[in-house]
């Protein structure tokens, strides 16, 4: 573990990077997927087909060729982009029809009785959902949704294989210099990640059984 502690400031700024992926990505992802939830719901045939056309070729999409679109092709296009920017935009891009589809069967588990009585009281179809049926399905969807954010959380990994100096970015220079202390400086970057994805995963635990008791 030397080897981490020699250069904790270089790994601390990797770390520091991969929460950034995640916390911006996450964002975006979040902003994207519920609009795409919203679509896939919708009563317009239209735009139902255009949300699940969207859902499918994106999340059967290798997340590599995302990222090099993202960052490769529209810098080439002279679009003015780094490759942070395309970072953040990929893996926003990529988490969001998970986040989408997190919402959807949320959405759907609500019981449509519920859609029918707003709709006996005059409310239109965005008034239905906003108000009556997402607040329900947002109780049902958080541990979902944060298993999609840890996932997230590793994919910022993918982020090193094109120039952004994130956790696993930060191993690789260092395993140039350290070679016989691979293991344990990989131990080392793991256990950045694992302060990332555990308390996610205990507040997933906690809510679903805060959930399991209000039902």
């Amino acid at each position: 573990m030397q080897a981490i502690f020699d250069n904790l400031d270089a790994v601390l700024q990797g770390f520091g990077t991969t929460i950034l992926l995640l916390v911006v990505g996450g964002i975006g992802a979040s902003i994207i997927g519920t609009f795409v939830a919203f679509l896939r719901i919708s009563p317009i045939p239209a735009l139902r087909t255009m949300a699940t056309v969207y859902t499918e070729v994106v999340r059967n999409t290798p997340l590599t060729l995302v990222f090099f679109f993202m960052v490769v092709v529209l810098p080439a296009l002279s679009l003015g982009m780094d490759s942070l920017q395309g970072a953040f935009i990929a893996l926003a891009i990529y988490t969001s029809p998970f986040v989408a589809e997190a919402l959807r069967s949320g959405i759907n588990g609500v019981p449509i009785g519920q859609a029918e009585a707003a709709r006996s009281l005059g409310l239109n179809f965005s008034q239905t959902v906003t108000t009556i049926i997402f607040p329900q399905a947002a109780r049902m969807v958080v541990p979902p949704l944060i298993n999609v954010y840890i996932a997230l959380a590793k994919n910022t990994a993918v982020a090193s294989g094109f120039v952004v100096t994130e956790l696993v970015a930060t191993s690789k220079i260092l395993a140039n210099e350290y070679g016989n202390q691979i293991i344990p400086l990989l131990l080392g970057i793991a256990f950045f990640y694992l302060i990332i994805t555990i308390p996610l995963g205990l507040i997933a635990g906690y809510v679903e059984r805060k959930v399991a008791v209000l039902r």
